[in-house]
Formats: C-alpha cells, structure tokens, sequence
C-alpha cells in the first residue's frame, strides 16, 4: 500500500480504487470539505478515522496534506510490450524530469489531454512519490503509467511499431504545428533546464519546436505537454467543446 495526501489527490484515489482503500485518516475539527471527503469515503466503503494534525504531520513527512491521508494500492505499471500502439496512440515520454512537482503535473496535463499512456526510464527521474501524487491532484490514479530501464530503447521499440517520436526542442528548426500528427504518435519532452538528452534526441524520428511569440525561450515541462498534446487533437480534430 501506499500513502496519498490532499484532498484532491485523495478524493481521486477514492474514485479510482473505492473499497481498495485501506482507510482515510482524517483531521478532527468541522472541516466542511474533509467532512464531505469522509462521508465521500464511507459511501464507498472504506473505513475513516478521525486524528489530530500533528498525527498527519508526522506521516505526512513533510508533503502538503490538508487535513487528509489515504492508504492507496500501489499504482500498476504498464510494461511497454502491453502498451496499445494503434492507429491513434498518442504517449508521452518524459526525459530528466526529477522534480516530483514537475513530474506531477505532466502526469495531469496528459491525464488531462488524453494521453494513452505516459513513459520515462526508471533513472534520473522523479520518484513516484506522496509529492508527486499529491502534484498531480490525483490524476496519476487514471494514468496508464509505463516506466521502461531506458527511454531511447522505448522510443526505437515504439518505432518498429509505426509509433512516430517527435522529440520537443526549443532550437529545433521544425515547428511541431508543421508536422502531421494524424497518426500515432509519442511527443518526449525533456526536463527545463537540459531539455532532452542526447540519446534520446538521437533515437527520435523528428525534433519539432512549440512556436512562442514573447521574449521566453522555453517552457514549463508540463506546459509543453499541454501544448504538444493540445496541438495534436487539433490536427486530429478531437475533443472539441461543445458550442
């Protein structure tokens, strides 16, 4: 099992794995949003009790808990041969993104986007951590996460399998808007400051740019997801709001 913190994070949790959940450990006090999240809880099954904050600090270790832990199944990982890589895959790579804060909130902006599955090498990354759960305001518990032993061997696997790796780079001469994105397709975006590595550069079938207007020559990792994932439902013409 494994701790979730935040009420966001934990509520996720909660739909994702229902009676699953060992317990919920809640702060005492009327609390209208964790008296809701318990009630929440105990619909579903799962047994609550009430402790003191002090009790939270000290499982909490430092995470942001806001009144509220979770003892969660572990997340299953994906290995890459299981992964759909069909007509319309759509995955997102992670290179050396180490920051739990960073790495959370990639994993809610693909959640978020519609990315089938999310793939980073199990080193020089960030571990999948009460920070990084609670970062991705839950949405971690419905990601198809893959966790391969190296990241430019996924890309050359996907590759072989009409998978097309369109590796994001602030110097690249391409735009990403220029490339067809109709068919499958993994975007691999690289941590801030080094942005992608060479290897993985290398094992890339094209290296496009995000075009940007103002003064800033780069991105927030999970910002650049965002826009890398958004620019191909455009293409494809999915996902449109209704007017």
């Amino acid at each position: 099992m494994r701790l979730v913190f935040g009420v966001q994070a934990v509520r996720e949790a909660i739909r994702a794995h229902g009676a699953r959940i060992e317990g919920l450990l809640v702060e005492k006090g009327e609390h209208p949003v964790l008296l809701a999240l318990a009630r929440f809880a105990r619909n579903q099954g799962i047994e609550v009790r009430l402790g003191t904050r002090s009790e939270l600090d000290r499982n909490a270790r430092g995470t942001r808990h806001q009144g509220v832990m979770a003892m969660a199944p572990e997340l299953r990982l994906t290995p890459l041969e299981e992964l759909q890589m069909g007509d319309r895959a759509l995955l997102l790579g992670l290179d050396g993104i180490q920051d739990p804060q960073n790495f959370g909130a990639v994993v809610r902006s693909a959640v978020a986007l519609g990315a089938d599955a999310i793939i980073w090498p199990e080193h020089a990354s960030a571990p999948l951590s009460p920070a990084t759960f609670r970062a991705s305001a839950g949405a971690i518990e419905h990601a198809t996460l893959c966790r391969v032993r190296s990241l430019p061997g996924a890309i050359r696997l996907a590759a072989e399998r009409g998978v097309t790796a369109i590796g994001l780079d602030a110097s690249a001469p391409l735009e990403l808007a220029e490339l067809g994105l109709g068919g499958p397709v993994l975007l691999v975006v690289g941590a801030e400051d080094g942005g992608l590595m060479r290897s993985v550069r290398g094992a890339c079938t094209h290296l496009a740019r995000i075009t940007m207007r103002g003064p800033i020559g780069s991105l927030n990792a999970s910002v650049a997801a965002a826009l890398a994932l958004y620019e191909t439902h455009r293409q494809r013409g999915l996902g449109r709001a209704a007017g």
